[in-house]
């Protein structure tokens, strides 16, 4: 028999499952001066390790097992397997450590296989940017921002009937792609990590399953359960649930109160997955100088009579990408991933706008909160044709979504001949780069205007011009609505 082909891998982040459980004896009798000095220690370590005190980049996460085989689960992404080594080690030395045990972990990488894309082992440019960003993700993925974790170990099956291994290569590759189909439909409800672990633990691959909704978990990994890639060719070992905690409430877990504690997030503790080397989810630091800058902005805004929300993380972010797609192929597509992101409070709105005049389409969307838009954006990304994302202030000047318009309909034409107007006033403004009309494929009164320009002064001087006052005193006659700013997550 001929050696059958084997996918190529590149490795990014390694991965710690570090699983505890705690000596509730010893605990209980314990003095309280030395549970209150373990609580400490153990919150100083848990905050630490969640702001990358010890790393330059990767994640952690803590979660509160249910069962009976852990009480705790510690997650650590990390460049290096040294970045684990010493992680784990520095909780042994803490005070919290002597009330626990490690009662199982799992070491393994975070990879991406020749299954994903040929053209990236190949060493050429992957030109579908959103599979260049899907690779990304892969090898140095976010811990997600969701309440719920599920844990697994996995085989590929080696018996006699069914063996994996001695497939040829496309045959596993269709397979591959039809399992990942399932995931996809969950796009927005379950993110995945898949990590290798091929002689680094006792099974091939770790899936660690991330949600909000514990239901969808069970649900995804039940309809997989019928696809062959699982049906015939699946082993898997021990599955572990948990429930994500902030640092912070480290004391209230072991007490057997609720958390989390606060009136935020479920687990709003510091930062979970950071580093200079982040390619996504990335929001830089929002600096007082940053804000300050976009207040300024709001306030000139308000002026006029224009909403443009409050500052960051509350309700005024946006994701925009740009596709080469069949329009009608994009809309179905997103249509599909509207249906998840409706499930979300912090989902306002996602819509493919068209830009009358021909090129790309726009998919827009927006969020209450600048994370949730980044988040979308990861989905987003592997739409049809995507070529380029609308940002904030990067190396090509500042970019604005400008404002949504909702015309009254009998106004749409006097609007749209009133852009082409203001359109030949802006190619003559010192610093400005360009700016499209686009219009909501599902509803024509609702347009946007998507700008670019050298710097934020350059687009604050529109602002303030004489002829931005004049459209927007223009567009009190002809909108059903106040129109609104938004600023690009």
């Amino acid at each position: 028999m001929s050696r059958r082909e084997p996918p190529q891998t590149e490795e990014g982040w390694y991965v710690l499952h570090d699983f505890r459980t705690v000596d509730w004896d010893g605990w209980r009798a314990a003095p309280e001066r030395e549970r209150e000095r373990a609580i400490e220690e153990g919150v100083d370590y848990l905050r630490d390790h969640e702001a990358l005190a010890d790393a330059d980049a990767g994640g952690s996460a803590v979660f509160s097992v249910l069962g009976h085989e852990a009480d705790l689960m510690v997650l650590h992404l990390r460049p290096s397997i040294a970045d684990l080594d010493t992680a784990e080690r520095r909780f042994e030395q803490t005070a919290f450590a002597g009330f626990t045990e490690q009662t199982d972990s799992y070491l393994s990488v975070t990879e991406v296989s020749g299954y994903m894309s040929q053209e990236y082992f190949e060493g050429e440019e992957v030109e579908d940017t959103g599979m260049a960003n899907y690779i990304e993700s892969r090898l140095e993925p976010d811990i997600p921002d969701s309440e719920y974790v599920s844990f697994y170990p996995m085989d590929k099956r080696r018996g006699p009937e069914n063996n994996w291994y001695d497939l040829p290569f496309d045959e596993r590759a269709d397979l591959m792609s039809g399992h990942g189909d399932i995931g996809r439909d969950y796009a927005g409800k379950v993110t995945q990590i898949i990590t290798g672990s091929v002689g680094l633990d006792d099974y091939e691959w770790g899936v660690t399953l991330f949600a909000d909704d514990p239901a969808q978990i069970k649900k995804l990994l039940y309809e997989m359960r019928f696809d062959p890639s699982s049906s015939r060719f699946g082993e898997f070992g021990r599955f572990r649930f948990g429930r994500r905690f902030p640092p912070e409430d480290l004391g209230a877990v072991l007490a057997g109160e609720p958390v989390p504690t606060g009136d935020d997030h479920p687990h709003a503790g510091a930062g979970t997955s950071h580093g200079e080397g982040r390619h996504h989810g990335d929001h830089g630091d929002e600096t007082s100088e940053g804000e300050d800058e976009s207040e300024t902005v709001r306030d000139v805004l308000d002026e006029e009579g224009i909403y443009a929300g409050q500052p960051h993380g509350e309700d005024v972010h946006a994701m925009v990408l740009y596709s080469e797609a069949d329009p009608d192929e994009l809309a179905d597509d997103v249509s599909g991933l509207r249906g998840n992101f409706e499930h979300y409070d912090t989902h306002v709105k996602t819509a493919v706008y068209g830009n009358p005049d021909g090129g790309e389409s726009a998919v827009v969307s927006i969020w209450d909160t600048a994370s949730a838009a980044e988040t979308a954006g990861g989905f987003l990304s592997d739409l049809p044709g995507i070529v380029a994302r609308g940002r904030g202030d990067g190396d090509e000047g500042f970019g604005t979504m400008g404002m949504f318009y909702t015309t009254k309909p009998d106004q749409r034409e006097a609007f749209v001949e009133r852009f082409d107007t203001v359109g030949g006033l802006l190619a003559e403004m010192d610093g400005h780069g360009e700016t499209d009309l686009l219009v909501n494929r599902e509803n024509e009164n609702d347009m946007f205007i998507a700008s670019r320009w050298r710097s934020r002064e350059d687009a604050m001087a529109f602002f303030r011009s004489d002829e931005f006052r004049e459209t927007v005193s223009f567009g009190r006659e002809v909108l059903a609505d106040r129109p609104r700013h938004v600023f690009l997550a």
